[in-house]
């Protein structure tokens, strides 16, 4: 019972979470869209390098794939 309660409201507080983060965008867009266009796209564009250079540093696939090669 208290774990269901538990799941209930942490998706109720995800939920709203997402609601208030996409009403700020909205809001956001609609009053500056061209700073808000730039800002987005700088903000994923550095997602992307942070991805690729985790995935550049990962050491854990390495070395998986060294030991693929040697069984």
């Amino acid at each position: 019972m208290i774990d269901t309660s538990r799941t209930r409201t942490n998706i109720v507080a995800l939920l709203a979470i997402l609601a208030l983060s996409a009403a700020t965008m909205v809001w956001l867009f609609w009053h500056y869209p061209l700073v808000t266009s730039l800002a987005t796209l700088a903000i994923l564009a550095v997602l992307g390098i942070c991805a690729r250079l985790a995935r550049l540093t990962d050491t854990d696939m390495i070395e998986l794939q060294r030991n693929k090669q040697g069984v």
